[in-house]
């Protein structure tokens, strides 16, 4: 079965997937890592991010199975993407495959006047959310999904119409 690795969004941590997890006990191998400690004090890029994100899962036997619920997605698609042999499966939820540039400036016009703790049980202050999703604005992989070589789920929630469309083209 290889590891199970569920990676979680931004404005979450690893403890989002905790009850998913409780209900996959007969798995062993089951591992949600926290994004913001993977960074160790590396600046707060979608560049590096990914890079430790790597690093992680080279460190797991193969095959993965990888969940990841919107940067967690990101992320877990652009593994897939980069390393077609090493991902068994792949669960991607709320993702976009080419990142809108308007909609992550709207969010960061957003962020600037949320205050400070709304960012605390992150793991990410305010300035890291704005200027990780800054570093994301030029992802697209559009041109790379047939890249992706195992089987892979997409969900989408009915009122997610943010991520609606993209969702679809998927298939």
């Amino acid at each position: 079965m290889g590891h199970v690795v569920f990676i979680h969004g931004l404005g979450q941590s690893a403890s989002s997937w905790q009850e998913t997890i409780a209900y996959l006990c007969e798995y062993r191998n089951i591992y949600s890592p926290n994004l913001s400690a993977m960074l160790q004090h590396k600046e707060v890029t979608y560049q590096n991010l990914y890079a430790s994100f790597t690093t992680y899962c080279k460190d797991l036997d193969e095959p993965l199975n990888l969940c990841g619920l919107s940067l967690g997605g990101v992320l877990a698609l652009n593994y897939a993407i980069d390393y077609p042999k090493k991902v068994a499966t792949l669960v991607l939820i709320g993702v976009q495959y080419n990142i809108p540039k308007m909609l992550l400036k709207l969010q960061n016009m957003v962020f600037k006047f949320v205050p400070k703790s709304f960012f605390e049980n992150t793991g990410f202050e305010k300035k890291d959310f704005i200027q990780l999703t800054n570093t994301m604005t030029t992802l697209n992989f559009s041109k790379k999904l047939s890249d992706i070589m195992c089987y892979t789920m997409v969900v989408c929630g009915e009122k997610d119409h943010i991520n609606k469309k993209a969702s679809k083209k998927f298939s």
